[in-house]
């Protein structure tokens, strides 16, 4: 017979366990729900026939060319993101690190512009003033964003090892530091460039779950399962150092090279995401704080819990841009601000003096 204590460690697990299986079937549920959402009317059951290909032609197109590309960037983009906070706040030991606030996201943002203004990534797409507008050379503009997006990472890592006794919130406040002179150099492209390029660049920076192609897509998701077994390998890492770098250190582990490998990793993650769809703002860090409610600080359940409820926040962010006011799209970026920055007042003045 198992012991009392061993009882009560089995019922704990088990109900981490349930928590994720219960996530992973509402974020599966509401995703096929979400498919139905859009100018032409379908039923869910419709959806899920289409996607078996059968159904009406014109159903299978709209959601192949247009709906299953939006919800696959949702989960991919969200995933990315939120577990990439997850990871970022624990070797950091800051509960306010995730991209936006080390610069990685205001970096993509200024090498976009940069690619619209220089390279000329950016076009009106009609002779019409008031046109949407869309994005010529896309990849122009993606690689220009991951560029710089990493360039964030790789100068706050470079000061990091040039002042090796910097602690892990300063670390933090380079990346504001950072975030400020990319806001200021994207201010000024678009204080010198005209109003096509300008309106481009606004475009960009709203965010857009649906600019993402299939090979991105792709792209991403390779990355994004690379990166999770990188973060599964560093689990019981993640879980000493949660416990302060004193704790991990005295178990053997170089917490060090942790830091500086994690942040390499996840930088590149979530400047590849960021690339691709523009900026979404404080996914990273509300995701980790919401499951860190029902699975705790248990990296072994975080990350892939943080992976779910970020793809699971996109989700509704997307479903809600387009339910608002229809048919208008309302930038996702917008919303996901509108539920962020309450989150990080909270955080800040409640909890920002305490590890997360």
């Amino acid at each position: 017979m198992r012991s009392a204590l061993t009882e009560s460690y089995y019922r704990h697990t088990q109900r981490k366990v349930l928590a994720l299986w219960v996530l992973a079937l509402v974020t599966l549920v509401l995703g096929l729900a979400t498919l139905s959402i859009g100018s032409i009317t379908m039923t869910p059951s419709q959806a899920v026939s289409a996607l078996l290909g059968r159904g009406d032609p014109l159903v299978q197109t709209a959601l192949y060319q247009n709906r299953l590309p939006r919800l696959l960037s949702a989960i991919l983009v969200g995933a990315s993101l939120a577990s990439s906070g997850a990871v970022m706040q624990c070797v950091l030991r800051n509960p306010l690190a995730s991209a936006s606030t080390l610069g990685v996201s205001q970096g993509a943002a200024f090498g976009a512009a940069l690619g619209i203004v220089v390279f000329g990534g950016g076009m009106v797409s009609s002779a019409s003033a008031t046109s949407s507008i869309a994005i010529r050379n896309p990849y122009i503009v993606t690689l220009c964003a991951f560029f710089f997006g990493s360039l964030s990472t790789l100068v706050i890592l470079a000061i990091s090892r040039w002042k090796r006794d910097m602690g892990p919130g300063a670390l933090v406040l380079a990346g504001v530091a950072l975030s400020s002179l990319f806001g200021g150099g994207s201010t000024l492209l678009q204080y010198f460039t005209d109003e096509t390029k300008l309106g481009a660049i606004v475009f960009w920076t709203f965010g857009n779950l649906g600019s993402a192609n299939w090979q991105e897509l792709s792209l991403l998701a390779v990355l994004l399962l690379a990166t999770f077994v990188f973060f599964l390998l560093h689990r019981w890492d993640y879980n000493a150092m949660a416990g302060g770098t004193t704790l991990a250190e005295s178990l053997g582990i170089q917490t060090r090279q942790v830091l500086l490998s994690s942040m390499c990793v996840c930088s590149l993650l979530s400047a590849v995401a960021v690339s691709f769809v523009g900026i979404i703002s404080f996914v990273g860090l509300i995701a980790p704080h919401i499951l860190r409610r029902f699975v705790g600080s248990d990296y072994r359940y975080l990350v892939p819990g943080s992976a779910l409820a970020g793809a699971l926040l996109l989700i509704l962010a997307d479903a809600a841009s387009r339910l608002i006011i229809p048919p208008v799209i309302l930038p996702i970026g917008a919303l996901t601000a509108f539920l962020g920055a309450p989150m990080f007042l909270y955080l800040m003045f409640r909890g920002g003096n305490r590890r997360g």
